[in-house]
């Protein structure tokens, strides 16, 4: 499989095929490299949400704008609750929370905007970024699924959102899952897996996602449970795109919940038209 995300020697991955498909559109994911936030969060952390100094986040934040040419002032910011609560942005919604954590837009996990010079941006360190594009309506969205927002079926929700509000035909939206913890590195509990199997419950598919490994813990497959519940929310499959990257085994790359055993900075995923 080829990898989406085209690995730079600076702090971002460029969602490459899309933005070579359509110019004005700008998505990527961040790397742990190329900030100035140091020790465990060297030292590219986005997260103004973790321990790290508010002075020096800003100042990566402000690196990270600049790089992209999206103005601080431009960004969506959320303070991310592992609910399944989508918002769609305006103008008048940016820059809230881009320097102030307090400030972000509440309980939100997900994005969605038409406008130009807007940049949705969320923040991860193992959970699951979705990107959402309608080059139809001209549309984007972002979307933070943990297995929380996973078994709340975020991802379909955004599409049933969009088609019944934005009259977005489900089989023309393209989403690319993106590098998140992969079930090479992912263990939950029964608890865990019964809520998986009531959210798949609906579903008919090949695949199990989940398997048990040692007496009550299993690996599970995040990625792959939100590819079948966009499949089953009426996106094609040849409309999915998802990276190959796991952000426990990528040490270089990606800060990881798990792996840094909470201690760690946060990636920042980005999508907006300019």
């Amino acid at each position: 499989m080829t990898e989406v995300f085209k690995t730079t020697a600076g702090p971002i991955m460029p969602l490459s095929n899309w933005q070579d498909k359509n110019p004005a559109l700008v998505a990527g994911f961040t790397t742990k490299s190329g900030g100035t936030s140091k020790g465990c969060f060297d030292s590219n952390n986005l997260g103004l949400h973790v321990d790290d100094k508010a002075d020096t986040v800003a100042l990566n934040r402000k690196i990270l704008a600049d790089k992209l040419g999206f103005p601080l002032t431009s960004w969506a910011c959320a303070e991310q609750t592992h609910q399944d609560h989508i918002v769609k942005i305006t103008p008048e919604l940016t820059g809230y929370g881009a320097l102030e954590y307090k400030e972000s837009i509440k309980g939100t996990d997900a994005f969605y905007t038409k406008e130009t010079n807007v940049l949705l941006t969320l923040c991860y360190a193992d959970c699951v970024p979705l990107y959402f594009y309608s080059a139809e309506q001209a549309m984007v969205g972002i979307a933070h699924a943990g297995w929380k927002g996973t078994v709340k079926n975020i991802g379909g929700k955004m599409i049933e959102l969009w088609q019944i509000t934005e009259d977005v035909i489900p089989a023309e939206v393209k989403v690319t899952i993106g590098p998140s913890i992969g079930e090479c590195c992912y263990r939950v509990d029964q608890p865990v897996i019964e809520q998986v199997k009531e959210a798949l419950q609906p579903c008919s598919f090949k695949d199990k996602f989940y398997e048990e490994i040692s007496a009550g813990q299993f690996s599970l497959d995040l990625k792959g449970i939100n590819r079948q519940l966009l499949l089953q929310a009426g996106v094609l499959e040849e409309n999915i795109q998802t990276s190959t990257y796991c952000t426990s085994c990528e040490k270089d790359l990606f800060y990881s919940h798990r792996r840094d055993q909470g201690k760690t900075g946060r990636m920042l995923s980005y999508i907006g038209f300019k």
